[in-house]
């Protein structure tokens, strides 16, 4: 009597099972992702010697005393703290910081003060920071 061979199955690899994991997977690293926005400040370092740059207009012009006082393009702040400058800068618009910042200190202005001003600007988006120096004279040299 002859015996019917059982059938083998051939052996297949389903990949569906394996996408999907996958996909899975990308989906969990990608929302579980922090994606943090270092804010770096742009600076232009000041030079002693050289050319002057050239004047810009358009540019936003903070003034630094040597109390520690700010005037944002020729006006006073009233309050001369961190909050006082932020509020003063956010008048000017949202839409102006692509605008250069010229950051103009006395000699005598605290560290700190000139420091607040970079702060608040690159916290609000100001990227395009310069600070004016001037030429020193031959005779220190």
């Amino acid at each position: 009597m002859k015996f019917p061979r059982p059938r083998q199955e051939q052996a297949e690899v389903n990949l569906t099972p394996l996408i999907d994991v996958v996909f899975l997977l990308l989906i969990f690293f990608m929302v579980s992702t922090t994606f943090t926005r270092e804010t770096q400040l742009a600076l232009t370092l000041p030079e002693a010697q050289g050319t002057p740059p050239e004047a810009q207009p358009e540019a936003v012009q903070v003034l630094v005393s040597p109390l520690g006082e700010y005037l944002i393009n020729g006006e006073k702040l009233a309050d001369n703290s961190e909050a006082g400058l932020r509020s003063a800068l956010l008048r000017l618009g949202q839409d102006k910081t692509t605008r250069p910042m010229i950051i103009t200190a006395d000699a005598n202005a605290s560290y700190q003060a000139v420091v607040r001003v970079m702060d608040v600007a690159g916290q609000l988006g100001f990227d395009k920071l310069s600070l004016t120096t001037r030429e020193a004279d031959d005779e220190a040299q």
